[in-house]
């Protein structure tokens, strides 16, 4: 992620915190990442993984896509890239991604909020996804969804994927 996406993603995310109430203590004990960590992200600085985002967006309460919203450029790390496309405005809260993952990757993803569902539609290539231990193999213009509130992963082979991806979000809890 360039500097400029770093910076904007910083100030949304102590924006976001603040708004809660939180102290940096708070927030990153309940993400289960280092105040010192928390506190670079919110400067600006760091490399934020994809689950450290999520862990983020998770305690916040909020979608992944309000948390990353301000940013233009695709998010990535181990041969995976996201990038929102739009979020939806109504109930249940649903958020578009558009998704790469390159060849022999693959991804565990850590359980989004409760009740919350991925719809995949593959584009090109191949890719195995879905709850671990249950996943099934898409081929291009095939769709899946699942539960996406256990682990779950994405897999290539020999080419990259692109897919689709809609995340529709169970109900949100209270915040604490």
């Amino acid at each position: 992620m360039d500097k400029h996406s770093l910076i904007t993603l910083g100030k949304h995310l102590q924006s976001l915190r603040q708004a809660q109430g939180w102290s940096l203590s708070y927030l990153a004990n309940a993400a289960g990442i280092a105040k010192s960590n928390l506190c670079r992200l919110e400067q600006g600085n760091g490399n934020p993984t994809l689950d450290t985002l999520w862990r983020l967006a998770v305690q916040l309460n909020a979608p992944f896509g309000t948390l990353v919203a301000p940013i233009s450029v695709p998010l990535g790390e181990d041969g995976v890239q996201v990038q929102l496309i739009d979020q939806g405005k109504g109930s249940p809260q649903v958020d578009a991604y558009w998704m790469r993952c390159a060849p022999h990757t693959l991804r565990h993803a850590e359980a989004h909020t409760l009740g919350t569902q991925e719809t995949l539609t593959l584009i090109s290539g191949w890719l195995e996804a879905g709850p671990v231990g249950a996943t099934t193999v898409l081929t291009p213009g095939e769709t899946k969804t699942f539960p996406a509130d256990q682990p779950h992963c994405y897999r290539t082979q020999d080419h990259e994927a692109t897919l689709l991806l809609t995340v529709t979000y169970g109900e949100q809890r209270d915040a604490p």
